[in-house]
């Protein structure tokens, strides 16, 4: 009966670590996710400026400022909807603004 004991006793403690394990991932977890969420919104906002200055600089081209822009400019960045899904034309993943 004391070896019964023993092992209750060394099961109850496993549990008690594996608990301690998973709260603490748990917590790294839940902490990584917010760094994630916070650096998706300041990606966000900074797709969104760029966007408007984009917008604003193909404004203020002129027709002829444009197309000698675009004539430089390689044909995945033209036409990305042609790439296959996921791949981001090179000027959208560096976060350049075009124009």
């Amino acid at each position: 009966s004391a070896s019964g004991a023993s092992v209750v006793a060394i099961d109850n403690k496993i549990e008690q670590a594996m608990d301690l394990v998973k709260n603490h991932l748990m917590y790294a977890v839940r902490e990584e996710v917010e760094v994630l969420k916070e650096q998706i919104k300041e990606l966000l906002e900074k797709n969104s400026q760029l966007e408007r200055e984009n917008s604003l600089l193909k404004t203020l081209a002129s027709p002829e400022q444009l197309e000698k822009f675009q004539s430089r400019l390689p044909a995945e960045v033209l036409c990305p909807e042609e790439q296959s899904p996921g791949v981001a034309a090179p000027a959208q993943r560096s976060g350049a603004s075009a124009v």
